[in-house]
C-alpha cells in the first residue's frame, strides 16, 4: 500500500497501555515534541487494597485519566498518543480513548508480566492492532522474545520487543514497530 502525500492533513492515534508502573506515562514524555499533558496525581490512602504495588513499590504516582503527547512527522502527518490509565478502576475510559486508534503499544514488565494480559484481551476483542513492548527494567529479569511471546500465548504474527522506554530512541523504534504492524494488518484485511 502507497501513501501518497496529500493537501489533506492526516493524524494517527496510538495507544499505550500496559498495568500500572509499566512505563506508559515515561514513554509518552520520552517521544513526545510537546510537554505532554500529563494526569498523575499522588497515590493516596483510598487505592490502598485496589491498586497492587507489589514490584512497583517506589511509585508514587499514578495516571488518572491519560497521558497525552504529540509527533509532528511531517507537515499534515502527526501522530497522537494517548497514554491509558493502568489500574483496574479506571479502564471505563478504554473506549472513548480506543476509538479511531490506529493501533496499540501494550506495555509489559516482566517482574509482573501478568498485568498487561488485560490489555492484550481488550485488544484482541475488538480487533485493533497491538505490539507488545517489553519494558526492560533494571532490577527486572531478562528473557528473550519467544519466552514472552510463550507466556503471553501471543499470536505468532504480533510483534514484541525489548525496549527501555527512558530513551526517545528505543521509543521511536516501539512506535515504528507498532505503525508498520499496523499498516500490515490494515493491507491484510483488505486483500
Amino acid at each position: 500500500m502507497d501513501f501518497e502525500p496529500s493537501d489533506e492533513p492526516v493524524a494517527l492515534k496510538i495507544l499505550i497501555a500496559g498495568g500500572f508502573g509499566v512505563g506508559k506515562t515515561t514513554l509518552v514524555g520520552a517521544i513526545s515534541e510537546i510537554r505532554p499533558l500529563r494526569t498523575e496525581e499522588v497515590l493516596s490512602d483510598r487505592g490502598i487494597g485496589i491498586d497492587d504495588t507489589d514490584g512497583v513499590e517506589g511509585k508514587t504516582t499514578t495516571t488518572v485519566a491519560m497521558d497525552f503527547g504529540r509527533i509532528t512527522i511531517r507537515e499534515g502527518l502527526v501522530v497522537y498518543l494517548f497514554g491509558t490509565p493502568g489500574q483496574e478502576r479506571f479502564w471505563f475510559m478504554w473506549d472513548e480513548l480506543s476509538y479511531g486508534a490506529l493501533g496499540a503499544v501494550v506495555l509489559a514488565d516482566t517482574r509482573r508480566l501478568t498485568d498487561c494480559f488485560p490489555s492484550i484481551d481488550y485488544f484482541e476483542q475488538r480487533g485493533t492492532p497491538f505490539i507488545v513492548a517489553v519494558n526492560c527494567f533494571d532490577d527486572a529479569d531478562r528473557y528473550d522474545v519467544e519466552e514472552v511471546r510463550s507466556a503471553l500465548d501471543l499470536d505468532p504474527d504480533v510483534p514484541v520487543l525489548m525496549c527501555d522506554v527512558r530513551r526517545r530512541a528505543s521509543a521511536k523504534t516501539v512506535l515504528i514497530t507498532l505503525v508498520e504492524h499496523s499498516l500490515r494488518v490494515l493491507t491484510a484485511s483488505q486483500a
